[in-house]
């Protein structure tokens, strides 16, 4: 990226402008002031006491031979162009011509001594230029006065003072509020940034950000844009590959029910044959494997079709207790001929929960079938309503060697995923506890 485009570039132009600016603040307040200022206008034209007085004796000179009208006239012109001075003329015979002037004391007939005290009384101010008309003492002279006041530069007012501080305040103000201007639209464009990246769509993965300028954000949004990209093609790759993982085991599933089937048969057939001990025993111990592997089979086959969604959960409120009455009936003469004691305390109360009475009787199913296959040493399985966690929960409870003891029967935990995934959409509760002395599972709403 270049550095004409990005965010440090911008705000140094910002503030660049604003230096090169400022010398020009106080003439752009000073020069309306002055236009708008009539007064101020007036005795700008006195302030330079030198072109004063170039002005008046050029005046002089041009009046060379001039007739006492054509003095009269040029006063008059002057007098308009210079309103707030005073004027007049003096003949050669020392004679008080035209008078311009509010002054009173000015004498009729110039002697040597009136001179002399007029002079007195014109020292410093009024600011006072004599010339002789052209240059001739003969012809006479002219006088011009102007107050010393009116020469001076004026002095700003406390009102003056309020309104340049408000200016002031108004140009650093117009300052900071375009440097506010540039970070609300650096920080708004963060927080849009931030929110994409926090807000996800159904599968997880947060929308991609419009891109259209060229700097530090745009590029971070550029890499956040490619991350969706690489995150979307990610998913797409983990989603066929579990679809083909899952085909492939509903394959596997369905294509080794076959054989199995064809084994079964001929183990019962060759329960029909007259063989010896150690045969039958050998039977026996393949039975049992060929049972093993077909529950296997059928937990995987669930197992692919719950992950799918295929599974059709549909809820409906069922009392719970007589529900594991009726499972425990039905299980209590397997458990019976394998030598297990069964403690099966529930109330006579109802207690109704909405679930799949389907889905919760595989779950029951799965959860004694790890009893009798894992904790048949143990030789007891109990049923009980408790409390845990403040919730009304069902407990199944063994007393064998506990889930972290390997037996060679012990598979990879299919039937306890099928179970978690099952409690997970019927959004149940479940928690193990286990040790050497036994296994408890509790099953609760949540």
């Amino acid at each position: 990226m270049r550095f004409r485009h990005s965010l440090l570039a911008r705000y140094l132009l910002i503030i660049i402008v604003a230096l090169i600016l400022w010398p020009f603040v106080l003439p752009a307040y000073f020069i309306p002031s002055y236009l708008l200022d009539k007064e101020l206008q007036q005795k700008a034209q006195y302030i330079d006491t030198n072109i004063l007085k170039y002005m008046w004796h050029h005046e002089a000179a041009k009046l060379d031979g001039a007739n006492p009208e054509q003095v009269d006239q040029k006063l008059h012109t002057l007098k308009e162009k210079y309103p707030l001075a005073s004027m007049f003329w003096v003949d050669g015979a020392g004679k008080t011509k035209l008078v311009l002037s509010k002054q009173k004391n000015i004498p009729t007939k110039w002697t040597l001594e009136n001179s002399i005290e007029f002079m007195n009384q014109s020292n410093g101010d009024p600011i006072t230029f004599v010339s002789f008309i052209g240059g001739d003492r003969s012809q006479g002279f002219i006088v011009f006065q102007v107050p010393l006041s009116v020469t001076k530069l004026p002095t700003m007012s406390f009102i003056d003072d309020k309104f340049l501080a408000i200016y002031a305040f108004f140009v650093f103000g117009l300052f900071l509020f375009v440097s506010w201007l540039f970070f609300f639209k650096v920080r708004k464009r963060l927080v849009h940034l931030q929110t994409a990246m926090t807000e996800t769509k159904e599968n997880g993965i947060p929308e991609k950000i419009v891109v259209d300028k060229k700097d530090e954000i745009s590029e971070l949004g550029k890499a956040f844009n490619h991350m969706i990209d690489e995150l979307t093609k990610s998913r797409q790759h983990e989603q066929e590959e579990e679809a083909l993982r899952k085909q492939l085991i509903a394959n596997i599933s369905h294509d080794l029910r076959t054989p199995l089937t064809a084994i079964r048969g001929h183990a019962y057939s060759l329960q029909k044959e007259p063989l010896s001990t150690k045969g039958k025993d050998s039977l026996h111990v393949i039975e049992d494997k060929v049972d093993l592997l077909s529950h296997l089979l059928e937990n995987l086959l669930s197992y692919t079709l719950l992950s799918a969604g295929k599974y059709t959960l549909q809820r409906k409120g069922i009392d719970i207790i007589r529900f594991i009455r009726e499972s425990m009936a039905g299980w209590y003469p397997v458990f019976e001929k394998e030598g297990f004691e069964v403690d099966v305390r529930l109330p006579e109360k109802a207690l109704i929960w909405n679930i799949d009475p389907h889905w919760f009787m595989r779950i029951v199913d799965n959860l004694l079938q790890n009893v009798m296959r894992h904790a048949k040493s143990g030789r007891f399985v109990g049923v009980r309503i408790v409390d845990c966690d403040g919730k009304t929960a069902i407990m199944i409870e063994d007393r064998g060697p506990g889930l972290d003891v390997s037996t060679d029967k012990k598979g990879a935990g299919i039937g306890l995923s099928i179970v978690s995934l099952m409690l997970q959409e019927m959004q149940l509760g479940w928690k193990i506890t286990s040790s050497t002395k036994g296994t408890q599972i509790y099953l609760y709403q949540k």
